[in-house]
């Protein structure tokens, strides 16, 4: 009898993934679309656009004391958004 070489589903998929360089792009599209959840639909709403460039990600919020409020807890909202992920996408948080 032969012997089987039993992979999980989960584990090719991501190593496909990893191969073919679509982890990391995956990733940030996963914690960009998770903003929302993580801080809440008041900040939301005043969110304009987000991206990530070199593993920071460029935040512009409409409004002025929101964005000194948010800047005070940058490495919470880092740690929180990438927990959220469940990797390490990101390392700090610019805001504009």
């Amino acid at each position: 009898m032969f012997k089987r070489d039993v992979h999980d589903i989960k584990e090719l998929i991501l190593k496909n993934l990893r191969v073919q360089g679509l982890e990391t792009p995956l990733l940030q599209k996963r914690l960009i679309d998770s903003w929302p959840e993580v801080v809440g639909n008041i900040v939301a709403n005043y969110t304009e656009s987000l991206y990530i460039k070199n593993q920071t990600l460029y935040v512009h919020l409409t409004n002025p004391a929101l964005r000194a409020d948010m800047s005070m807890m940058r490495a919470e909202l880092v740690r929180k958004l990438n927990a959220h992920v469940g990797s390490q996408v990101i390392a700090d948080i610019k805001f504009n």
